[in-house]
C-alpha cells in the first residue's frame, strides 16, 4: 500500500466508511468498473458516493446499484444519468463464487472503495460481508476505545 501511495496515478476517489461498522466483511474483491466518459471526468474531480449503494450479481453478470456520480458540468449535452446501475467486471470464476456466496444467509456484497489504480484505471473494491446486529456494533466500538485507551497509556508512560 505504501508504494501506491507514491504513485501519482493511484487516488481514491470513494470510501464507504459505515461499511466496516455495518458489515463484518469476510474477503473483499477488486473489479472492473464500466462507466461512461463523463464518468470518469466526474470521478477525477472527485464527485461519487457509494456510500448507500451496493453490488449484486442478476443473470450471470455483477452491477453496482444506487452509487452516485456527479454530473461533470463541461459535458452538458453528452452527460450520464447520476444514479445508474454500472456493470462491475470480474472473472466468471469469481462471479460464481460471489453468487454462490451472496445465497447463504445474511450475505451481501458491499461497495468498500472507489478508486484510480496505478495504471490510472477506474476500480472498486467490493466486500463479501454478513449485517451486523446492534451488540455486535457495540462490541466492535467498544474493543476499538480500548484499543485508543491502551495507545494513550502507553504514550503517556513511555
Amino acid at each position: 500500500m505504501a508504494k501506491d501511495k507514491e504513485n501519482p496515478n493511484y487516488k481514491v476517489i470513494a470510501e464507504n466508511r459505515r461499511a466496516r461498522y455495518d458489515y463484518a466483511i469476510d474477503d473483499d474483491l477488486e473489479c472492473g468498473i464500466i462507466l461512461e466518459g463523463s464518468e470518469v471526468k466526474s470521478l477525477r474531480v472527485n464527485s461519487a458516493n457509494i456510500a448507500e449503494s451496493y453490488a449484486m450479481v442478476e443473470n450471470g453478470e455483477l452491477w453496482l446499484v444506487n452509487s452516485y456520480i456527479a454530473p461533470y458540468e463541461q459535458a452538458k449535452t453528452f452527460g450520464h444519468e447520476e444514479k445508474r446501475r454500472r456493470k462491475l467486471l470480474v472473472s466468471k470464476k469469481e462471479m460464481s463464487r460471489l453468487w454462490s456466496e451472496t445465497q447463504r444467509k445474511g450475505m451481501t456484497l458491499v461497495p468498500l472503495v472507489l478508486y484510480f489504480n496505478h495504471r490510472g484505471i477506474a476500480k472498486l473494491k467490493i466486500g463479501i460481508a454478513k449485517g451486523k446486529k446492534n451488540h455486535d456494533k457495540r462490541e466492535t466500538e467498544a474493543k476499538r476505545d480500548w484499543a485508543r485507551q491502551k495507545q494513550r497509556l502507553l504514550k503517556d508512560h513511555g
